[in-house]
């Protein structure tokens, strides 16, 4: 076998993971290969949508703005968790789903037309920026983000004979590397006194923690993480503490996830209203 083939592939694959995971590995590898377990949500829908329990955990993990705030979901293909955020659009709020790639962005459109309340449209905006240049246009301007970055997916790698044939660790320092991009970017676009929550279904430390960790190192003067609270929902989940946020994975969590989730807050400015955007 030539080095090539050694560092990548279903065995390097399973090296890396192994090696990250430890005795656990083929109990969340055995987890990870089952279809995900999914949940109905329908508050404020006309229909129900069906999505990971995970996710609406992240979802659920941003709160509420203030009265006439703006929340933007950054990357939202394909649609569920803005179907879930539309729950804080109210009190003169707006939500703004945001997804850059136009095939996902058409999906997107054509979930929420056919799952939300037409009451609440006119308050959701569809758009097509990539989110990574979002402050080269705009700074301050949101009181609530969610960022649900791209990721390595190792479930759904799992699932794909191609994918998994073509896997490589580059995958998780290349990823890692965009998810900064997005981070830092969402972060000038956030206003003081906002929060973001930052989520991936990635499994490696270095999509998760290790992204948010860089953001600390660069502000950490103004931000400052958050305590996740359970929403209470769904009893199965079994979200396990990191040090900057909290992961749900398969294995212990009923077949939700994976969902890592980092809750972060701005700094209020010195004189302005806490959890209040400026434009």
């Amino acid at each position: 076998m030539t080095a090539k083939k050694k560092e990548s592939g279903p065995v390097a694959f399973e090296s890396w993971y192994s090696g990250l995971f430890g005795d656990r590995w083929p109990t969340l590898k055995s987890a990870l290969s089952l279809p995900a377990t999914r949940v109905s949500w329908d508050e404020g829908l006309i229909k129900p949508y069906f999505l990971d329990a995970g996710s609406v955990e992240a979802a659920l993990s941003l709160p509420a703005p203030p009265p006439g705030g703006r929340i933007i979901d950054m990357c939202a293909a394909p649609g569920g968790k803005t179907l879930v955020l539309t729950r804080l659009v109210g009190d003169g709020s707006v939500l703004v789903s945001n997804e850059f790639s136009r095939d996902r962005r058409r999906r997107l459109a054509t979930v929420l037309e056919e799952h939300l309340d037409p009451a609440k449209l006119p308050a959701v905006t569809v758009t097509g920026y990539d989110a990574a240049k979002w402050a080269g246009h705009e700074r301050a301007a949101a009181d609530r983000i969610l960022l649900d970055a791209p990721c390595s997916s190792e479930r759904h790698v799992l699932a794909s004979s191609r994918h998994l044939a073509e896997w490589t660790p580059a995958r998780i320092r290349n990823l890692a590397q965009r998810q900064w991009a997005l981070l830092s970017a969402a972060w000038l676009v956030l206003a003081p006194g906002g929060i973001l929550v930052y989520a991936t279904c990635a499994l490696s430390p270095e999509e998760n923690d290790g992204v948010v960790s860089r953001l600390m190192k660069k502000y950490g003067d103004e931000a400052v993480p958050a305590e996740y609270r359970s929403s209470g929902r769904y009893p199965e989940l079994r979200p396990e503490r990191t040090e900057f946020g909290v992961h749900i994975l398969p294995d212990t969590s009923g077949g939700a996830g994976p969902m890592y989730m980092a809750i972060l807050a701005k700094k209020a400015a010195a004189g302005e209203r806490d959890g209040s955007a400026r434009t």
